[in-house]
């Protein structure tokens, strides 16, 4: 079965500051860092035993791969398990539960004293480091992240594939409207270009992460995430700071999110169908025919 076209990401080895800023961040261009987490604490502490043993009776909110339905929150969990008792799964076999956006400063602070921001030129906001966990299998909707930041994405124990899609590729990837996400029905790993043929023009930038590899995904960025087994990351994150990109952002946040939310408890699945079929039509139609 025919794949995505993809090319390899750029890796670099402990980059400067100033060169980060010029062929990477001013660019806009994404880029696997190795070496950048050596010196953190979490670079030998941080594996699924570690995070067991600090995680408490702490329940935490779980995701799946299932498409969302009719009125149902786009951002709703599947379930909900204690933490510790997930990392116990998470060892042990396949799994298409995941956690996300876990804050760590909220829910185990201690962490934040294995970790450090990097000096690469890029202004995090230190108020929200989150990490993300996933099972063997488990895959990560293709989506761009709402807030428009720039993203710094660090691995620990195990390994996990990441294809990378140009901002400008959106109008190729199906995207939903009112949402930052592609249909949940097409299947990335097996792209079905006779019934989405736009697909055939997208181009993927593809890395597999690593123990303590960095990947940094300018603003904007689709990612496409798939676990290879049990592991986990944590991003940091540099808001927007240009007048149009905040202004994207805040329609966003307090706009679209907002308003998708009221349709579906408002019409359920209708609204659902009506915008993704309309979408299909019209990407179908408008680049459904053009030549790869």
């Amino acid at each position: 079965m025919e794949k995505f076209k993809t090319t390899p990401i750029s890796r670099v080895q402990n980059i400067s500051k100033e060169a980060f800023i010029s062929e990477f961040y001013k660019p806009q261009r994404p880029v696997l860092i190795q070496g950048l987490t050596k010196d953190w604490p979490a670079y030998k502490k941080w594996n699924l035993d570690y995070i067991q043993q600090l995680s408490g009776e702490q329940i935490v909110p779980l995701y799946n791969n299932e498409p969302t339905k009719g009125k149902q929150n786009s951002a709703a969990p599947a379930t909900e398990m204690k933490l510790y008792d997930y990392i116990s799964l998470l060892k042990t076999k396949p799994t298409d539960l995941r956690i996300f956006f876990y804050n760590i400063l909220e829910h185990m602070p201690e962490l934040a004293k294995d970790f450090e921001y990097p000096d690469i030129g890029l202004k995090f906001f230190k108020k929200l480091p989150v990490m993300f966990f996933g099972g063997g299998g488990s895959k990560v909707l293709a989506h761009y992240d709402m807030d428009l930041a720039d993203l710094m994405h660090f691995h620990f124990h195990g390994t996990k594939s990441v294809t990378l899609f140009n901002p400008e590729q959106s109008k190729y990837l199906y995207k939903v409207p009112f949402s930052v996400h592609n249909l949940e029905t097409i299947d990335m790993d097996n792209p079905d270009f006779e019934k989405y043929p736009a697909l055939k023009h997208v181009t993927g930038i593809q890395v597999e992460m690593n123990h303590g590899d960095a990947l940094y995904m300018p603003s904007g960025y689709w990612h496409f995430i798939k676990y290879l087994n049990g592991g986990f990351s944590i991003t940091l994150r540099a808001l927007p700071t240009k007048p149009g990109r905040l202004l994207k952002t805040a329609g966003n946040v307090f706009f679209m999110r907002h308003f998708e939310n009221i349709m579906r408890k408002t019409m359920g699945q209708k609204w659902v169908d009506f915008k993704e079929s309309g979408m299909i039509r019209r990407t179908n139609k408008k680049f459904g025919n053009l030549k790869g």
